[in-house]
């Protein structure tokens, strides 16, 4: 096999670890050996190894005494990428106040507007591609990038059991921010991107100290 082929193999499986972590497949806590993933995926130790390596180079995993594990955060972890998360995305919506263009204006309005009928699980699916509409009208693909990477973070210790609703504050918030991006107000951006991340943020450390996200 040759070189090329080995990185491409490592990256499949880097990438295929790595989704099944955001998806739940591995909680939190869950243990990851070689000899399982190598006898489930059937290939050697080595690829799978190279790929826990990187895995846990990135933060998902974390080394233990019997190999790796999906890492637990602590609270204060969460608060920590919360932090990062909230100076990059109100960052991201005061640049989509000054830079969005009419296309940006008419993908967010629909996506809101796709959003207030849904049901689960599209209620979530929307909810995220929203933002990713919004980080995509500051046109700066370094913010959306680094954005993309404290979602991966975040995801598995999304809050559980939050009750479906469409009167949920989300949704009053999101309108917020999205009249000010119309309006072309970036401090007005900021602010209501703020505020609706740090009732996010609280959410989350409330239902990890409940044990329940």
């Amino acid at each position: 096999m040759s070189s090329s082929d080995s990185l491409n193999l490592v990256e499949s499986f880097y990438t295929r670890i790595h989704r099944e972590i955001l998806d739940g497949v591995f909680a939190p806590g869950d243990l990851l050996l070689e000899t399982v993933l190598c006898k489930r995926f059937g290939v050697s130790r080595t690829p799978i190894r190279e790929a826990l390596g990187r895995l846990a180079q990135d933060g998902y995993i974390e080394r233990s005494t019997r190999g790796f594990r999906v890492r637990l955060r602590s609270p204060e972890e969460i608060l920590d990428i919360y932090e990062a998360r909230i100076a990059l995305e109100s960052t991201s919506a005061a640049l989509a106040a000054e830079r969005r263009t009419e296309f940006d204006l008419v993908r967010l309005t629909h996506l809101m507007d796709e959003r207030r009928t849904a049901e689960r699980p599209e209620f979530k699916r929307l909810n995220d591609q929203w933002h990713r509409a919004l980080r995509e009208a500051a046109h700066n693909t370094a913010i959306a990038d680094l954005l993309g990477r404290l979602d991966s973070l975040l995801v598995i210790y999304a809050a559980r059991g939050a009750a479906f609703s469409h009167s949920d504050p989300t949704v009053v918030e999101h309108d917020s921010i999205l009249e000010a991006v119309r309006a072309g107000d970036a401090e007005a951006a900021r602010a209501a991107m703020t505020v609706h991340l740090e009732r996010m943020r609280d959410l989350r450390v409330e239902s990890l100290a409940r044990g329940t996200g």
